[in-house]
């Protein structure tokens, strides 16, 4: 008889998974959200279609969708941990482990890396000393590469906090991380003003931007969008 020196199925893979069961909030964090997942709920027929504004919502709490932030989506929804974990493990815009309070986003997709995406996410790994998916030592900026935001118009395109910044150039991109990490006011190209990743994260979940303005600069198609329309 021979015995096989193999591991079992699955031993020493990492998926990417979390470890469960988890750790609960604190009273007082719990009530708070159970407040706000009541609200969201609310709005849907079905209460597992809330699920993906949920999941902004736990994210908007510590930064990343902790185990705690899933076991709590499964609590109110009446879901398995397994299908909760399915779903933020799909969605990229759920992050797994922690990240900056400024998500920066280069597009290397087609025609964005040709006209210069390539060379300014260089720059910045180069400048920032970090690599796809990883945070600063200060807990700044998260950097990564992205798929198309459909800004083709206004190639390079690099977006904070899913905030457009067009029409980039390399040193362009290192001043505006450095403004990013030094606390200088930062203008997105168009749309809302720039908040932090928490605070995106809990817009996304459904909750108005009570800033003053930011309903209202919500832009429109530019002009590179419209010459074809001329």
């Amino acid at each position: 008889m021979t015995t096989s020196s193999s591991p079992r199925a699955g031993q020493g893979v990492s998926l990417g998974m979390p470890e469960l069961p988890a750790p609960g909030y604190p009273d007082d964090v719990r009530d708070r959200l159970e407040r706000d997942a009541r609200e969201i709920i609310a709005r849907y027929p079905d209460s597992r279609s809330a699920l993906l504004p949920l999941l902004h919502l736990v994210q908007a709490e510590e930064g990343h969708v902790t185990r705690t932030g899933m076991a709590f989506c499964a609590d109110v929804l009446g879901l398995t941990t397994a299908e909760v974990t399915a779903v933020a493990t799909f969605y990229t815009m759920y992050r797994r482990k922690p990240s900056g309070d400024y998500q920066v986003g280069v597009c290397t997709n087609t025609l964005c890396a040709v006209m210069g995406g390539d060379a300014i996410f260089e720059a910045l790994q180069e400048h920032l000393g970090v690599g796809n998916g990883e945070t600063t030592d200060d807990g700044k900026v998260t950097l990564e590469h992205i798929e198309c935001n459909a800004a083709c118009d206004f190639a390079p395109v690099v977006m904070v906090n899913w905030e457009f910044f067009d029409n980039q150039t390399p040193d362009g991109a290192r001043r505006l991380v450095d403004d990013l990490r030094a606390g200088r006011p930062v203008t997105p190209t168009r749309g809302a003003p720039l908040c932090t990743f928490k605070e995106t994260a809990r817009i996304l979940a459904g909750f108005p931007d009570e800033r003053e303005g930011a309903a209202d600069a919500g832009g429109s198609a530019g002009h590179a969008s419209l010459a074809g329309l001329r």
